[in-house]
């Protein structure tokens, strides 16, 4: 009789197993579906009750299914789904998703921002990450994701000081700047738009921005340069863009006072009154070296 107890009770832990497991393996799927990229924390957070409240179990299955080539680890707590009836050797992820895991703020910025709305005029293998928290540099399918620090002109405002969307995109999310700030981003740092010759060509590929926004944000960050660069690129295309006179008015009150060079470089140039910018002739003229 008692031989026969604990033979049934152990009968019922195994069917309890078999049930749990399987359970566990349909929950894990639905989130899969909709998870194409993400977090250890993300995947705790769904599968928060029962059996799998512990976190060694869910590292558990998180192994299991990594050995079955159900997931690609990309980094310490992040990991991206490879899709049924294709190996994982071969699967490349997207960078996309990749760059808006990496840390809770992440968003797509600058250059990498362009490239996103297939607006940037090469492409890319190296995307600029802005984030507050810190971030070291990750390479991952030849792909390298690098930190860019916000200005500290918006130290302490929610959302990174806005202009920030998440966007469907590739069965996920993306967090990604708008145009609007992308447009103030890289003459704010034209190392990360690429160069002048990048930064022209891909915003001259965009046919609207709403002014009211760029000139609000580009005022927010305080800066005479940055202030300078963008009227100077607004002046310049002023009637394709619709800029008006209202526009440009409150960027000219926060020009520098004394003439400053376009870039770092201090490249010899034209001086553009207007806004006390030293100006290389290739880039008033839009020379870029073109081969006839």
């Amino acid at each position: 009789m008692v031989g026969g107890i604990f033979a049934k009770l152990h009968q019922n832990t195994h069917y309890n197993y078999v049930f749990w497991f399987i359970s566990t393996t349909v929950r894990s799927s639905d989130f899969f579906s909709t998870h194409p990229v993400f977090t250890r924390e993300e995947y705790l957070a769904a599968h928060g009750h029962g059996r799998e409240r512990s976190p060694r179990t869910a590292d558990s299955l998180l192994t299991r299914h990594l050995s079955a080539g159900h997931l690609l680890h990309v980094r310490r707590g992040l990991y991206a789904v490879v899709p049924s009836g294709t190996p994982a050797e071969n699967f490349r992820v997207d960078p996309f998703l990749v760059a808006s895991k990496l840390t809770p703020d992440a968003t797509v910025a600058y250059h990498a921002a362009l490239q996103f709305r297939g607006k940037a005029y090469s492409v890319w293998h190296r995307f600029a990450v802005l984030t507050w928290a810190h971030l070291r540099t990750v390479s991952f399918q030849d792909n390298e994701f690098v930190r860019a620090q916000p200005p500290k002109a918006l130290q302490g405002l929610p959302d990174i000081g806005g202009g920030i969307v998440s966007e469907a995109y590739a069965g996920g999310a993306v967090r990604v700047t708008t145009l609007e700030r992308t447009l103030v981003d890289v003459f704010d740092v034209p190392d990360l738009g690429g160069g002048w010759e990048e930064i022209w060509r891909s915003l001259e590929m965009v046919e609207y921005f709403e002014l009211d926004a760029v000139i609000a944000y580009a005022l927010e960050l305080g800066s005479a340069l940055t202030t300078a660069r963008l009227g100077f690129f607004l002046e310049q295309h002023q009637e394709r863009l619709f800029v008006e006179d209202r526009h440009l008015a409150p960027l000219r009150e926060h020009a520098p006072k004394q003439p400053r060079y376009l870039d770092k470089t201090r490249e010899q140039g034209r001086l553009v009154k207007s806004w006390n910018l030293v100006v290389p002739e290739r880039v008033i003229n839009r020379a870029w070296g073109e081969v006839a």
